[in-house]
């Protein structure tokens, strides 16, 4: 019930607001809901229409990229063919210029060319994009260094005069060096040439070689198309004010782009390429790194591709899609256009949206206000009268208002009101009669639990000491046995040692003075410290085997934890055995001093107990000693070692003839008197979570009294130590 209240108090709204919120929810919502599907409707055509646009534009890429780069082979084709033929012959070099002239007529391409095995060469060309000229390659010699001319032409393609002369290594060119490796028709690398007098010439070359019936390399016909020519057809597609396309090698190099910005750079006479992450045009320059960082390798690039990204705060769609042919060429047409480009209306639309929207939300407050007070005032009388009869005020009643419901209301509440007064003081004396009973019923189960808990841990304890007992007297078993036979050979060992070095002495009496390899021999293992040391260690072996077999015996007299019957035993044996179990506690560690047992034990009698469950009795008490000393030698200093070492002093004695005791005792800390009232309490304890359970003294507690019908006390002084003192019977009456 409690749950339920506070869930319902945090919950309430006030009336007034339950009454106002509905109006402007349902204005604010129809407004908002239909601005929402309006700007979502526009962005879906938006992002449709996007990405028509992108693919139309590069599927009109790719076409013009199918069409414009087969020319080239279809040319080396037509030119390698009519070489088979007989038809053009390479050694006729005017020839091969005027017919290479008419081609460049034809076709709208930017180079023609034929390089022989030889060196020697020819072509014909637009350097500068108009005029066509022919050039003759013959065989560089160092008496002929410029070996290319370039020849100006008339309308027949008859050579006019001499334009210019040139530098040209035939056979160490790209568009004759990788044809003539692969033995087909490829596109090589596109390369650069600058000549100051023409336009920057970057292009890409289609070289095919030419073979004669025995196989043999006749000549390399090659095609080159300038790349500029790519990049004017990109600049002259129609997509957005903003849009860019641009294609790029798989390595990221620019072929071409459709901004204004050129996709290489001039320095020093040098055409550099640049790559789209270098591009002097921003857009394409942020595409280019964008598209970098989600696809770190373009090689990767399989299939068509289309990604958002923002650059500059401007969200673009972008579209990807790889164009290959058969003869190497490996590009990717990338498109992107920006949203804002159709995003303009919308966002007029959407302001116009959220006015609209504040404006309804502000009518539907003012009309929730004015019905609110309405409504809510009878209904305030009666949350009043409500709140003083929760108060204990049961002497209320509600008058009647201007709303129908609500004076039903009123009466009903008045009835209950009264129905209320009546029961409230019947349940005031049912009530206190019932507290009575609970809480008799609620002691007796307090009581009964913590029997249970102290019964259910003493059942554990037991066996957790059983257990051990047992574990204890099988390791004892298992040790005494071989420890027995080593201790028992010892001394047969020593007396065979003493008969072997005899009879050592003998023999260097009688033949060592004689004999230089025995005394060599004897000085090599020194013989004298080894019968020295000899006679040591048989000594050390068997004060060993005499302190394994004191421990096992101390084990065997711990571990009597599962005699169910009493035995008569030597009260002091028990103390030894605890002791020596707990030998490592009392030894000096890093952190502390080692800890001193003084031992005053008098004449006592056998005595009738339980053997292993007073050794548990004894360990308990002689741990929580050594624990106190634990806590009170933290860092102590050496006078303070001096002046107060630690100790803990173990006394037994006779009290009469029907009882001895035994006191064990420690100088740590001490217990206040809070601590040690409850010191026999089940599950109190002072130690950290995980050191102790807090059952050790109750179990020993119930071991003494219980068991044994003794006496445990406690006796503690703050500062000077604590005492615990055991009595027991010398014999148990049946």
């Amino acid at each position: 019930m409690k749950t339920c209240s506070s869930s319902s108090k945090f919950w309430a709204l006030p009336l007034q607001l339950v009454l106002i919120v509905p109006f402007v929810v349902q204005v604010f919502g129809a407004v908002g809901l239909v601005g929402y599907l309006s700007f979502k409707n526009s962005e879906k055509a938006v992002e449709d229409l996007s990405k028509q646009l992108m693919k139309r534009t590069s599927s009109e890429v790719h076409h013009h990229l199918d069409a414009y780069l087969s020319i080239p082979h279809k040319v080396i084709q037509i030119n390698a063919n009519a070489i088979r033929m007989g038809l053009l012959d390479v050694r006729d070099r005017k020839t091969v210029g005027k017919f290479f002239w008419y081609q460049m007529q034809a076709y709208d391409l930017t180079y023609i060319s034929l390089n022989l095995p030889t060196g020697e060469g020819g072509g014909a060309g637009r350097y500068d994009g108009k005029t066509v000229t022919i050039d003759e390659n013959t065989i560089k010699t160092p008496s002929l260094p410029k070996n290319s001319k370039t020849y100006l032409t008339d309308n027949d393609g008859n050579r006019t005069q001499l334009l210019s002369t040139a530098t040209w290594d035939t056979l160490n060119e790209t568009n004759y060096t990788e044809p003539a490796k692969a033995g087909k028709p490829i596109w090589t690398r596109i390369y650069t040439y600058y000549d100051p007098a023409y336009p920057p010439y970057i292009a890409a070359s289609a070289g095919s070689p030419v073979y004669n019936a025995t196989k043999k390399l006749i000549a390399v016909v090659g095609v080159d198309i300038h790349l500029l020519k790519l990049s004017e057809f990109l600049r002259a597609l129609d997509i957005s004010r903003s849009g860019q396309v641009f294609i790029v090698e798989r390595d990221g190099m620019l072929v071409a782009n459709s901004c204004p910005e050129q996709p290489f750079s001039v320095n020093k006479n040098e055409i550099k390429r640049l790559k789209a992450t270098e591009s002097p045009n921003p857009i394409v320059q942020g595409i280019a790194k964008q598209l970098q960082q989600r696809i770190p390798n373009f090689r990767t690039i399989i299939n068509t591709q289309e990604l958002q990204v923002n650059f500059q705060d401007e969200d673009y769609s972008v579209h990807i899609a790889p164009w290959r042919d058969s003869y190497g060429l490996d590009w990717l047409v990338i498109t992107s256009i920006p949203h804002s480009a159709f995003m303009s209306q919308i966002n007029a639309n959407t302001q116009i949206t959220v006015l609209l929207c504040f404006g309804a939300l502000i009518l539907a407050t003012i009309s929730g206000i004015f019905t609110g007070r309405w409504i809510s005032r009878p209904v305030l009388r009666l949350k009043q009268a409500s709140q003083a009869m929760a108060s204990g005020d049961l002497e209320q009643t509600v008058t009647d208002g201007n709303i129908q419901e609500l004076n039903i209301l009123a009466h009903s509440f008045n009835n209950m009101a009264d129905q209320l007064r009546q029961s409230f003081l019947t349940l005031e004396n049912s009530n206190a009669e019932l507290e009575a009973r609970v809480e008799t019923r609620t002691f007796e189960l307090k009581t009964a639990l913590i029997e249970l808990q102290r019964t259910q841990a003493q059942v554990v304890q037991s066996e957790k000491m059983s257990s051990l007992g047992q574990l204890v007297a099988g390791i004892a078993h298992e040790i005494n046995n071989p420890v027995n036979f080593i201790h028992g050979n010892i001394t047969h060992l020593n007396e065979y040692t003493q008969n072997l070095l005899q009879m050592i002495y003998f023999c260097q009496e009688r033949h060592s003075s004689h004999d230089p390899e025995i005394q060599a021999l004897a000085q090599d293992i020194d013989l004298e410290f080894l019968i020295e040391d000899l006679q040591k260690m048989l000594s050390s072996m068997k004060m060993g085997t005499e302190r394994i077999r004191n421990i096992v015996l101390s084990l065997r007299n711990f571990s009597r934890m599962d005699e169910a019957e009493f035995k008569t035993v030597d009260i002091h044996e028990g103390i030894e055995s605890t002791l020596l179990i707990l030998q490592h506690r009392l030894k000096d560690k890093p952190d502390r001093p080692a800890i001193e047992v003084i031992k005053d034990y008098g004449n006592l009698p056998p005595v009738e107990c339980y053997p292993g469950q007073l050794n548990q009795v004894l360990m308990n008490i002689l741990v929580n000693a050594m624990d106190a000393l634990d806590e009170a030698d933290i860092k102590p200093t050496s006078q303070q070692i001096q002046e107060n070492p630690s100790q803990i002093t173990i006394c037994t004695s006779v009290v009469d003839s029907q009882s001895i005791e035994i006191a064990i005792a420690d100088n740590a800390q001490g217990m206040p008197e809070s601590v040690q009232s409850r010191v026999f309490d089940p599950f109190f304890t002072t130690k950290p979570v995980g050191k102790g359970t807090g059952m050790g003294m109750a179990i020993s507690y119930q071991i003494i009294t219980e068991k044994h019908k003794g006496k445990l006390q406690c006796f503690s002084t703050i500062g000077e130590g604590t005492k615990f003192i055991i009595q027991l019977p010398i014999q148990q009456c049946m």
